[in-house]
Order: C-alpha cells, then sequence, then structure tokens
C-alpha cells in the first residue's frame, strides 16, 4: 500500500512543526499510542494546540460533550 502522506497533510491538524511523521498516519498512531496520547487529529484545534493529547485529555473532552 503507498502513503497518501500530501493528501494526509491537508486534513493534519498537527502544530508541531519539526515533525517528521506529519501525513505519514500509521507512523503518527503508532508513535502516540505507545506513549499513552492519540494524534492531533483526533483533537480540536485549540486542544491541539496545548500539546496534552493524553488519553485523559481525550476522556475529559468526551465526558464534557466537547468531541
Amino acid at each position: 500500500m503507498e502513503c497518501e502522506q500530501e493528501n494526509n497533510q491537508t486534513g493534519c491538524n498537527c502544530s508541531y512543526e519539526p515533525c517528521s511523521r506529519k501525513g505519514i498516519c500509521c507512523e503518527c498512531v503508532r508513535y502516540h499510542v505507545r506513549v499513552r496520547e492519540l494524534p492531533a487529529c483526533c483533537f480540536p484545534n485549540e486542544v491541539e494546540k496545548t500539546y496534552d493529547s493524553s488519553f485523559e485529555r481525550f476522556a475529559d473532552l468526551v465526558v464534557s460533550g466537547k468531541i
């Protein structure tokens, strides 16, 4: 399967500029899950910019009805 990195980047809201995984979703998900986080695309932009992409933060957003 060929990676659609260029196409994936159009929907990527990751604000971490030196990120080497932008658009390479399989590597991004693998990295974040390994450190108990979710990728930026799982969060609203204003939350993503805080760099708190923890499972706990995601759960808080779900419980509060924000996502």
